[in-house]
């Protein structure tokens, strides 16, 4: 057997990653910023020493890659698996060590048990961004049953005392809490079939201390669509690590010899001045590695969904009324949302019969096709390809084609079940029906790809739990629609933000972030969402005055400058807009188009939350531009509020100031405000010392630019 390394190190001018093989397998023993020639990995080695304890192992069983009961570990396992034997105490030996460039391929067995274990880290070039995936392979005689697979385990820092997690619900996703890091578990398991709303998978690690621009912090994220485990914990000897994997039902994966499962992708990175910071580099690689297009290859369109106008009241000649008053504004893209097909007026019906409903559109989708494309606009369509609703064509017709468990009724959800995607008939019906209508209409250029339900009984028609194959199914039915349609584009929604993450990013091409258009909402959700998200894949609408979900009353101004840093787009009826209105989005509208470039491919610099406003910025990579948000939400018990801070500028440069938003401000009395426009400052006095913010109602936004001179 040929030697294998002691040390493998994976490095860019951001980051080292340095891996300890001394053990049985491999363990983490650095991951941040980049250190000298002059340390060696032997010096990591040592410094992390640790004695026999009393009462304690003499030697102390490690946080290996995917630490095992074979290795006496007592934390939470990274594998558990059973057989006919003890193959649930797997020990596996390092057997073969696979470098090339920055990629690396651990592989352990465990010959007595018949079990192979690779576990494969790859490190971006251009950011901090590395990605786990970890595999298990049966090369025994009989079946394993596996429960779960770490995709890795990964050490804490010491100084990592904090963690900054993601909660929420429909309409209020991304929502973030930092916690202590106590003695013990934080546990975060989702079982709702979808990436869910309520349990993003991701955390960050993160010293007392560190700030949106300060500080050091770890970032983790699962790219997992559907069930998901993450684990945070800090343990009784004093060491604290991370873990994530997929969360199996029993009996889900049965591995027959020769079978072999893989995990979902864990994503880490690494920031050092804080966690924007963090955001950048996930950004970075998203950008460069997921992505199909850039904010120059082919800037985002501005949208315009039907969805908030007319919900299911659709008729041809309003929807061609509606395509007349939005092009002006400067959409791009017009979407036709639910209700286009048969039986669909509303949502107790129709889901799963994927034909155009003559009785709205004698004459098939041609007419509006046409009109909106003779505008100017794409068209895009919705399709819920994974859903059925009991009163279809499709269900009286394969009632067992929908997930089930037997004797046990159905719970519920939204007047639909789910489709079992693990049945190829299912997915041959779903590629046929979707197919057959951009063949028809071979103008549609873009889908809203929605999911809008749990999925409470994820049997499939051999009684198995079925949600590992469904997403991994789902995932090749998305890339062949993509492969028939060359070009086309898919929006991954799911009432919202309940599948958002970097499992099906890399099959589509932007999220639906939130159903909220509640501009003071979204302030937050995309906040949320923009730690590890960049503001190109987050759609982000103008929706009506008054938010159709949470009632609030907001003006145009407000909801525009929160749309245009995310991939703008709006929802509403246009006819009901003011001639002020109209000229209001028209002017945000070409605000966005003009600066999207930056908001798109530049660097995002957040401010921290003094729990008053939510302030960020973009900065152009040459530091040549900048463009900064400032928004009120609620008003300063102080007289005149703190000042705003910028970010991210080349300190030695001159810039010009504008304020580009709003066009029109009504003040109380003469401010700062007529003071800067159009003057020069130095970037180091704009981020050092800052400038005076005036007196604003709450519900205000400014937005800034800069530009070196």
């Amino acid at each position: 057997m040929p030697t294998q390394p002691n040390f493998v190190t994976l490095k860019n001018t951001f980051v080292h990653l340095t891996f300890d093989c001394q053990g049985a397998m491999p363990k983490v023993i650095y991951y941040g910023a980049p250190l000298s020639e002059a340390t060696t990995p032997e010096m990591l080695s040592v410094l992390n020493t640790r004695q026999e304890a009393k009462c304690a192992p003499v030697i102390e069983p490690p946080i290996t890659l995917v630490p095992t009961h074979g290795e006496g570990w007592t934390g939470q396992p990274g594998l558990e698996v059973f057989g006919d034997s003890d193959q649930w105490s797997a020990g596996f030996t390092l057997v073969d060590v696979s470098q090339s460039a920055n990629e690396v391929s651990f592989v352990g067995e465990d010959t007595h048990r018949g079990m192979r274990l690779t576990t494969r880290v790859s490190l971006d070039e251009g950011s901090t961004v590395a990605a786990f995936v970890s595999q298990i392979e049966n090369i025994g005689a009989t079946p394993l049953n596996l429960h779960y697979l770490n995709a890795a385990s990964l050490p804490l820092p010491t100084t990592a005392t904090k963690l900054k997690t993601f909660e929420g619900r429909w309409s209020a996703e991304f929502q973030t809490t930092d916690h202590d890091l106590f003695f013990g578990s934080y546990v975060r398991e989702n079982r709702r079939g979808k990436t869910s709303h309520d349990t993003f998978p991701g955390l960050i690690a993160f010293p007392e201390g560190t700030g949106e621009l300060t500080g050091e912090c770890f970032g983790y994220h699962l790219g997992a669509s559907a069930n998901h485990r993450l684990r945070a914990e800090l343990m009784a000897d004093g060491r604290s690590y991370v873990q994530f994997g997929e969360l199996l039902f029993p009996g889900e994966v049965t591995l027959q010899p020769g079978d072999s499962y893989t995990t979902p992708t864990l994503y880490t990175g690494y920031g050092k001045a804080g966690f924007s910071s963090l955001s950048q580099h996930f950004h970075q690689f998203i950008r460069r590695n997921i992505l199909k297009h850039s904010a120059t290859s082919k800037p985002r369109p501005v949208h315009y969904n039907t969805w908030e106008g007319i919900y299911f009241d659709h008729n041809e000649d309003e929807l061609k009324a509606l395509a007349d008053k939005v092009a002006p504004l400067g959409i791009e893209r017009f979407v036709l949302d639910d209700g286009w097909f048969k039986g669909r007026r509303n949502d107790k019906a129709g889901l799963g019969d994927w034909t155009v409903d003559e009785t709205i559109y004698p004459a098939g989708l041609d007419g509006l096709i046409d009109h909106v494309t003779g505008l100017g606009m794409e068209f895009g369509i919705w399709f819920e390809p994974e859903m059925v609703n009991p009163d279809s064509d499709l269900y009286r017709a394969h009632p067992e084609w929908a997930l089930q468990t037997e004797n046990n009724p159905q719970v519920p959800f939204r007047n639909q079940y789910v489709l079992d995607l693990t049945n190829p008939e299912v997915v041959e019906y779903l590629y046929k029906v979707i197919t057959d209508v951009l063949k028809a209409y071979p103008k549609i250029s873009y889908i809203k790809w929605d999911m809008n339900r749990d999925v409470n009984h994820p049997g499939n028609l051999q009684g198995k739990p079925a949600m590992h194959g469904q997403m991994a199914s789902l995932y090749r039915l998305i890339d062949r629609v993509k492969a028939a349609k060359p070009g086309i584009e898919i929006e991954s929604c799911c009432s919202g933000g309940g599948r958002v993450d970097l499992g099906i990013l890399p099959h589509t091409d932007r999220f639906w972030t939130s159903d909220s258009n509640d501009a003071l909402d979204r302030l937050y959700i995309q906040r949320g969402c923009s730690y590890f998200f960049p503001s190109e894949v987050m759609g982000a609408h103008v929706g009506p005055r008054d938010c159709h979900i949470t009632g609030r009353h907001m003006p145009i101004e407000m909801r525009a400058a929160v749309a245009m840093f995310g991939h703008m787009g709006i929802e509403m009826d246009p006819r009901e807009l003011t001639e002020h209105e109209s000229k209001t989005l028209s002017e945000a509208i070409s605000l966005y188009k003009k600066y999207r470039h930056i908001t798109h491919g530049g660097d995002l610099y957040r401010m921290d939350d003094d729990g008053l406003n939510v302030k960020f910025g973009y900065v152009s990579k040459d530091k040549n531009e900048g463009i900064f948000a400032y928004n009120s939400v609620t008003e300063t018990l102080r007289t005149t509020p703190n000042r705003f801070y910028f970010a991210g500028l080349a300190a030695e440069k001159q810039y010009k100031l504008q304020r580009v938003w709003p066009t029109t401000l009504k003040e109380y009395s003469p401010s700062i405000l007529q003071q800067t426009e159009g003057q020069v400052f130095s970037g180091e006095v704009l981020m050092q010392y800052g400038m005076q913010l005036p007196v604003l109602f709450p519900q205000t936004a400014l937005v800034y630019t800069l530009t070196a001179v």
